[in-house]
């Protein structure tokens, strides 16, 4: 009995301190890897491209098909997950039949370290690939605890809407020295699927009250052809006032500039919620801003990034679709790029300060309080014209109108 006895105190008091070990062994002082930087117009690019090339809508119900992806292509999506922690930053080696992941998160303050690394091998199998090291700070993980972690992940996973479509298209992933084979199959609900599970469906009903308000107003505007943006805010922030009592008003306004981003591209709400297909149709009409239709969409659908996703996709999307343009389309434009960035910021004002915007809006604005004059930005400039001028994106004289872009949007009274 004393052996025993003995043994339940020893248990008892290692216990907690194995637990604090093991703690202090998985944080550490520094990161493992260096801070990646925000996505950029050129990753977007690529994945636009990438896409282009494996478009599954083009193959049969129930085809295998594979895609081929390259050791950039695999970092550009880790790096993109990563860019959606507040300090994150990931590196993938792929070799024959393995892949190596290293990751550095940054974490609140605590006793035991700043940073959370991790380092893990990934083997090859028939199916999935499974964990063959793990790491996590200075502490080694055994395999069977590993593999259960994996199996959990993947389990809560597999609880959500795009877990569950992943698991159904993915059959295998192959693994080589620079590239991964993913080997899928296609079913013909995979694109409703996925885009009913992009949107809650407690948001889906969040953005059919403001598609509800949308139909109203057009309805009591008459047969004009074109509406201001400025006209179009107040009664959409009016009603995000109302439901923000007792409510989310960051989500409201979410919902809000969700609703006027396809409303002002003309596609409608049925390209991202399949429901909506039966919802009422507000009145067709031309959004403008300072009497352009291209800006209403550039500042909408900035907004619509930055207030789901945050800022920095939001300006590669942007910058992304100025340098498309300069390659043949209506050329590359600073004033665009200000309707993107004035955007932005209206995106993260709608959640960093979401009653302040509704108190601002839902009382009448003027165009100018939100989007700033763009007299003697330059735009309409094909690639070699711009390069020839401003030097590229990031030179010094394209940062000197963008400085100026960004001081002149500072001045706006909204974001002052």
């Amino acid at each position: 009995m004393k052996v025993l006895l003995r043994l339940v105190i020893l248990v008892v008091i290692a216990l907690p301190v194995a637990v604090i070990v093991a703690l202090w062994m998985c944080f550490q002082a520094t990161p493992l890897l260096t801070i990646n930087s925000a996505v950029s117009a050129t990753d977007i690019e690529r994945v636009k491209r990438l896409v282009e090339r494996h478009d599954p809508r083009k193959a049969r119900e129930g085809a295998m098909r594979a895609i081929v992806l390259s050791q950039q292509d695999i970092d550009l999506l880790f790096n993109y997950t990563a860019n959606h922690f507040r300090k994150a930053s990931t590196r993938v080696v792929l070799q024959p039949g393995a892949a190596v992941v290293q990751a550095s998160l940054e974490v609140p303050e605590s006793p035991f370290g700043r940073w959370l690394n991790v380092e893990a091998r990934l083997r090859e199998t028939d199916g999935l690939p499974v964990f063959d090291h793990l790491k996590i700070g200075g502490l080694p993980v055994p395999n069977f605890l590993a593999g259960l972690a994996l199996r959990s992940l993947m389990g809560q996973l597999n609880s959500t809407d795009q877990g569950r479509i992943a698991s159904d298209m993915v059959k295998r992933v192959a693994l080589y020295e620079g590239r991964v084979q993913v080997v899928y199959e296609w079913r013909d609900d995979i694109p409703d699927r996925v885009r009913a599970s992009l949107v809650p469906q407690a948001d889906q009903e969040r953005i059919k009250a403001y598609s509800d308000r949308l139909v109203e107003f057009t309805d009591k505007t008459g047969p004009v052809q074109a509406l201001s943006l400025a006209q179009l805010l107040q009664p959409m922030f009016a009603l995000a006032q109302q439901r923000s009592v007792g409510g989310n008003a960051a989500k409201e306004n979410r919902a809000a500039i969700i609703t006027l981003a396809f409303y002002s591209n003309g596609r409608g709400l049925s390209a991202l919620i399949p429901a909506a297909g039966t919802w009422r149709k507000p009145a067709s009409r031309s959004v403008t801003l300072h009497g352009r239709g291209d800006f209403p969409q550039h500042f909408l659908i900035s907004a619509a990034i930055a207030a789901e996703a945050g800022s920095p996709l939001a300006d590669a999307i942007g910058l992304y679709k100025e340098v498309d343009d300069s390659r043949g389309g209506t050329g590359f434009s600073f004033n665009d790029i200000a309707a993107d960035r004035a955007g932005t910021r209206f995106g993260v004002l709608a959640v960093e300060a979401p009653q302040k915007l509704q108190s601002t809006l839902a009382a009448g604005v003027r165009e100018s309080d939100f989007m700033p004059s763009v007299a003697g930005l330059p735009e309409f400039m094909q690639e070699a014209q711009f390069r020839k001028r401003y030097g590229g994106i990031g030179a010094p004289n394209y940062n000197k109108i963008m400085a100026d872009i960004e001081s002149r949007i500072a001045a706006a009274p909204l974001f002052r």
